[in-house]
């Protein structure tokens, strides 16, 4: 018996070893899986949103690969230029063990401010039109059953109901942990805010949100980004640790690749095992939602 248990053996370390190595092709060379954790990119990406980046898009750095912070080597091979505009994750230079995603919004040359909450490049004023409502609720999930509410407002689940109807304007909506709002009240409750759409010198067209035009990072020097770097921001403009903080203009070979779209979203209404929330649970508008 002892030659058949060691080809069982070998047959499960065969199984185990090429599929490991299929998939480290896969996610190196094709497509790899992000979550998303922060609010830095709403309304564009949502906490909870699940995307698949584009490995081939710019070319392969060592970062595009496993245990990349070794420096192997340095360089991008296939290197393509990415546009302003691209949604893009990128390793945090700062701190290795951490991926971003943002917006790139300079590239080598341009000259980056923000004043009074309006972006410049290369001095001149980027478009911001079309101001309307949006909400961004943090909710504890102790409210799951009786819903939020706000005088005409209500939230239950997935959607937002003003003088019940639902509301005709954007929003997102993140349950978390009653212990987590306990410690932390300031991280939930419910913001009003202001979404706008802004056009990019090169034609990209998206939105963005605002609380305010008076926050952290709404008055700025100029910032001109270096060769072989560039320059991210969040759409969450308020509230985005991006390239206007200590991150800073990013390596160009710290890019992982472009977005490409949303697979799979959900609120942490409840677990997955909980099948009868999965209608408040489940975004089933952005399955499947390219990012632009």
């Amino acid at each position: 018996m002892a030659p058949k248990n060691k080809n069982v053996a070998r047959e499960w370390f065969n199984t185990l070893f090429y599929g490991g190595l299929i998939a480290i092709i896969f996610r190196s060379l094709l497509l790899e899986p992000f979550n998303i954790p922060s609010g830095s990119m709403i309304p564009t990406l949502e906490i909870g949103d699940h995307i698949f980046v584009e490995k081939w898009s710019y070319g392969y750095s060592r970062y595009s690969f496993p245990f990349g912070s070794w420096k192997m080597w340095n360089g991008r091979i296939w290197a393509t230029e990415p546009k302003m505009g691209d949604v893009i994750v990128f390793r945090n230079p700062i701190n290795e063990s951490q991926d971003y995603v943002k917006r790139l919004i300079g590239t080598p040359g341009d000259r980056i401010q923000m004043q009074q909450g309006r972006l410049y490049i290369n001095g001149e004023i980027v478009p911001r039109e079309n101001p309307r409502p949006y909400i961004v609720a943090v909710l504890p999930r102790s409210l799951r059953s009786v819903g939020y509410y706000e005088g005409t407002m209500a939230i239950k689940g997935n959607k937002i109901w003003e003088n019940n109807e639902p509301v005709n304007f954007g929003y997102t909506i993140e349950y978390k942990s009653d212990s987590f709002c306990r410690t932390y009240p300031g991280a939930c409750g419910v913001a009003r805010v202001t979404e706008y759409t802004e056009t990019l010198p090169n034609g990209v067209v998206h939105n963005i949100i605002e609380y305010g035009d008076d926050a952290m990072f709404d008055n700025t020097p100029e910032y001109t980004v270096p060769d072989g770097h560039l320059f991210f921001m969040g759409d969450n403009r308020d509230n985005s640790g991006d390239s206007r903080a200590d991150i800073g203009a990013v390596p160009r070979d710290y890019v992982l690749g472009k977005v490409w779209f949303v697979w799979y979203s959900h609120n942490y209404y409840s677990s997955m095992l909980a099948l009868w929330n999965w209608g408040n649970k489940m975004r089933w508008g952005r399955f499947g939602m390219g990012i632009k």
